[in-house]
């Protein structure tokens, strides 16, 4: 590839405070006073002004109202006994509530400027880690695409290769991190939505056990609670220092302890390896052998890797994509009472639109696909039966050029598109089971191609402990390095 032909990137590292630290580097940084919480901010600042330009991923900014608290952090006598990540900044998910700024979940059916005066739960529980909120990440309308792209104005763009898609709905959170911008950002996830930008922008992306974190609002009211709160970021260790430490503010008894994990496991592991969807789309060329390259890997490391079917009944695809238009229709119905009082049900994009009516021509098969949705998780564990973990694609294909899962392509083939491509995620979320998306190749586009691993429900210790394995084995280069 000639110089000419290089892909443009969105990279907004540079010397200054942040380095290419970590979030768990720059907090020790940050504790130990060699460098100031000011200082980090205003050099987060300062990157976030020189890339957001490039890749369009901040739906608001209070970096004046964060300059001001970082000062007051700076003069404190001690950050010692601080909250782990303190003074590292981040971003929150534009479907997630901080107070002072409003939520408009991606639509232009939300009316805009209209703060709210109370902070979610999750976002409590994040922020109570002592991060910095700088503003909101962008996501794609209500999270039900798997690029972050709008019908009005510019997509988010993924940092590696910009005329590429960053993935969602997590994907302004992913851009973000993976540009260098900060070093950790808010990611949920009700389908894939933190695996899949993870694996398009090469970051970590774990989906928790479902429960494992403080429940939001919206995961209560749901008929099969499919949501989970989590980050994306550039190491292992930054995802289970935020495990570890949202644990403490939290603990869910019903589950078993994760605790502090910090490198490999020494158990030799029995890995189900599955290529495949049980949609029936074959896995393309090169998300398979990077799939088969991670499995020979993981062999090398003294696991047992062991083909398997997908753990899951041959229905639930189907069963799965129905769900996910129930909550287009829910939207639609009842959307001032789920956003605000303004929601303009007019202004949803063709996406949401096709969802809804694709509800309510099938809604009377609601009561038995709920009852295979409800069973799966039985299914599941079953299947995972004799097995430590599952390894799998993340998703189906290489990561598209942005307009291929544009909300205006025409329903019928967009929604074709979509179970190509976002084929292996929903199935962790309709069981509640971990999993985490890792970067494992890189294609001819300069693209990030990354890996699933599926866990036992309640297990996401043993996906962090492999994680830690294959980046020691296989260390996945920042945007800024030398490719």
């Amino acid at each position: 590839m000639s110089a000419s032909d290089s892909p443009k990137i969105g990279n907004a590292f540079t010397d200054d405070a942040l380095g290419t630290d970590d979030g768990t580097a720059l907090a020790e940084r940050i504790r130990s006073r060699d460098v100031s919480v000011t200082e980090v901010t205003q050099a987060a600042i300062q990157r976030l002004r020189k890339v957001e330009p490039l890749i369009h991923s901040i739906v608001a900014e209070r970096y004046e109202q964060v300059l001001g608290a970082a000062a007051k952090l700076d003069k404190g006598n001690s950050l010692t006994e601080a909250p782990f990540f303190s003074g590292v900044p981040t971003f929150i998910k534009d479907n997630t509530n901080v107070a002072g700024m409003a939520t408009r979940m991606g639509s232009d059916a939300v009316p805009a400027g209209h703060p709210l005066k109370k902070t979610s739960p999750f976002a409590q529980q994040m922020l109570a880690q002592g991060f910095l909120c700088l503003g909101k990440s962008t996501m794609p309308e209500f999270g039900f695409n798997a690029s972050t792209e709008y019908a009005h104005g510019e997509p988010s763009r993924n940092p590696w290769n910009l005329a590429y898609s960053a993935g969602a709905s997590s994907g302004g959170s992913a851009a973000l991190v993976a540009s260098g911008a900060i070093p950790i950002a808010h990611a949920n996830d009700g389908g894939g939505s933190t695996r899949i930008p993870a694996a398009c922008c090469g970051l970590v992306g774990l989906k928790p056990t479902c429960g494992r974190v403080v429940d939001n609002d919206a995961a209560k009211s749901l008929p099969i609670n499919i949501l989970s709160d989590s980050v994306v970021t550039r190491s292992v260790r930054d995802t289970a220092n935020f495990i570890y430490q949202a644990e403490r503010y939290f603990r869910n008894t019903k589950l078993p302890h994760v605790g502090k994990v910090d490198g490999p496991t020494e158990k030799r592991l029995r890995i189900g390896l599955v290529i495949d969807s049980i949609n029936g789309h074959k896995t393309d060329g090169m998300t398979r052998k990077t799939v088969e390259a991670t499995a020979r890997r993981l062999e090398a490391q003294g696991h047992h890797i062991e083909p398997v079917r997908v753990p899951a009944n041959s229905t639930f695809p189907e069963d799965f994509a129905l769900y996910w238009a129930m909550l287009a229709f829910g939207i639609q119905l009842h959307g001032r009472k789920l956003t605000h009082p303004g929601f303009d049900k007019r202004r949803v994009d063709a996406l949401t639109q096709g969802l809804d009516r694709m509800f309510r021509k099938n809604f009377w098969r609601m009561p038995a696909i709920l009852w295979r949705l409800r069973r799966a998780r039985f299914d599941y564990a079953k299947a995972m039966a004799g097995f430590d973990a599952v390894l799998t694609p993340v998703l189906g294909h290489t990561t598209p050029r942005l307009g291929h899962l544009s909300p205006n392509v025409p329903f019928d083939t967009l929604f074709d598109r979509l179970t190509r491509y976002a084929n292996f995620t929903p199935l962790a979320n309709v069981t509640g089971a971990p999993a985490i998306s890792l970067p494992a190749a890189r294609s001819p586009e300069n693209l990030p191609v990354s890996v699933q691993i599926m866990g036992r429900h309640g297990d996401d210790r043993t996906l962090l402990e492999i994680a830690f394995g294959l980046e020691a084995d296989h260390p996945w280069p920042l945007i800024c390095e030398k490719r």
